[in-house]
């Protein structure tokens, strides 16, 4: 009987977990190791953030769905990694401490054949002074609960007659995940202009991209009312149309009550006031350590500077002129420990999409590559199928790949909500990674790299929040539906 033990409920581990125990359940072990009883499908927390949804909408319990899934759930968050076991044990190990209330503070070491990381990121916000004290967030429902009350008492005050400056975009200068933050302000601003308060309202988006619609991913060209269009003028038009002005090239260095201070690409310092924000944190790696048989660290060996775990991929140094899309990684296994994979946000990729940019005050301001949401769940499902491959077959080949430098992705972001009155912006960039070899105009498969914005993207939004939360739930046929 083989061991697969799974590290993180989100939707990379979530999805591996789901297929390990669809396909291994009767005859091997699946454990989950996560310190969340709650899973929770974070692309919806941009109406949590609004007042559109409320948190009990967007997340569920994770007990019930693993105890009839047949696997073994532990609330608790993974310290360390023992890939040669030690003195004691000696079969590989991972060392965790309960966070539940029935265990609280308890250790176990658990035991695996086969490891799978998918602890996502830590929500970095110490890396910014005054970032999350000062600002809010959406990246848990927590957080855009929080955030929705005290936007709406901005949206009180405003009712009342006084101005007020909302200020949404990234809190620190190699954040990524813009398009969150870019959903957030076309909500927010969606829901200002429904209460006729667009006269009280200066809204504002700030970015570390050196244009806007960067996204992490160095921009794009899509194809858009039968026109080739750079995502810049794609971007700019829609935050046009909805009254929102911006800062771009910007590296937040930290917050005080009402005020951000930030630095440009060109070096120069600035001050920005405001009432209300949401700024998405840096995000790092979860911190966890790694140890020889001896006891020895040997972090540095298995995890990146970041702390996110090292796969197959190119980390060798070069310049960016000669970065490639095969540096990225094909199957994500760990290249010291053939048993060991990372999934979503626990990998580390090898390099940015977006072109490395410093201040001369040699400060670096560029974003860092996304790879939340389907790009996740793709990559734990493969992660759990070549595994799955190798329990059933005693073989170490691994049939299934996944590079982002192949691999195709839609992006909807909304900008407002309702059935009628909701519009979103729909982007679906193929690869995800540009592959300037394979496609030297413009990085990319044109034809499969396209961006509208209208009702309909809204009532697809809406659908796959429904359909992923019911796939997440593990029902019915629940395997038929896409990552």
């Amino acid at each position: 009987m083989a061991k697969v033990l799974v590290l993180g409920a989100g939707i990379s581990g979530h999805t591996a977990a789901l297929y390990l125990s669809r396909s291994l359940r009767r005859k091997h072990e699946i454990v989950m190791i996560s310190p969340n009883s709650n899973y929770q499908w974070v692309p919806s927390n941009i109406w949590v953030g609004v007042g559109l949804m409320k948190p009990e909408q967007v997340k569920f319990k994770l007990a019930p769905v693993y105890k009839k899934a047949g696997i073994d759930y532990k609330q608790a968050l993974a310290v360390s990694i023992h890939p040669e076991g030690d003195k004691d044990i000696e079969q590989a190990y991972v060392n965790i401490k309960y966070v539940s209330e029935e265990k609280e503070g308890e250790s176990e070491k658990v035991t695996y054949d086969y490891l799978i990381n998918a602890t996502g990121p830590k929500l970095n916000f110490e890396a910014t002074a005054g970032l999350g004290e000062y600002s809010n967030s959406v990246c848990t429902y927590e957080h855009a609960a929080h955030a929705w009350k005290n936007l709406e008492d901005t949206l009180q005050k405003m009712e009342a007659g006084q101005k007020q400056t909302i200020l949404i975009g990234t809190g620190h200068p190699l954040a990524t995940c813009q398009g969150a933050a870019f959903e957030y302000v076309l909500n927010i601003a969606f829901e200002v202009h429904k209460r006729k308060l667009s006269h009280m309202a200066d809204i504002w988006w700030i970015s570390n991209e050196y244009e806007l619609g960067d996204f992490g991913m160095g921009g794009a060209y899509v194809k858009r009312n039968g026109y080739i269009t750079p995502t810049k003028i794609f971007t700019e038009s829609i935050l046009k149309e909805y009254g929102i002005r911006w800062i771009k090239r910007a590296g937040v260095q930290k917050l005080e009550k009402g005020k951000v201070y930030y630095e440009t690409l060109d070096g120069e310092k600035h001050v920005k006031d405001f009432d209300f924000s949401m700024l998405i944190p840096g995000f790092a790696g979860s911190g966890m350590k790694a140890f020889a048989k001896d006891g020895s660290d040997i972090s540095d060996t298995i995890f990146a500077a970041n702390t996110m775990m090292k796969v197959d991929a190119d980390y060798t140094p070069k310049p960016y002129e000669d970065w490639k899309a095969s540096d990225w990684p094909l199957i994500y296994q760990n290249p010291i420990y053939s048993n060991m994979y990372a999934s979503g946000i626990a990998f580390a990729p090898p390099h940015t999409m977006s072109k490395p940019m410093q201040s001369p005050n040699g400060t670096k301001i560029f974003p860092t590559p996304p790879r939340t949401g389907m790009p996740s769940g793709v990559i734990g499902k493969v992660v759990a199928q070549n595994i799955i491959h190798q329990i059933k077959t005693g073989k170490k080949d691994h049939p299934h790949e996944a590079s982002m430098a192949t691999m195709g992705a839609a992006c909807i972001v909304s900008a407002g909500y309702g059935l009628f009155k909701g519009k979103a912006a729909v982007m679906t960039v193929r690869p995800i990674v540009q592959d300037w070899e394979k496609y030297p105009k413009w990085g990319r498969n044109i034809k499969d790299t396209v961006g509208v914005v209208g009702t309909a993207g809204h009532w697809m939004k809406l659908f796959m929040h429904y359909m992923f939360i019911y796939k997440a739930k593990a029902k019915l046929f629940w395997w038929l539906i896409p990552e």
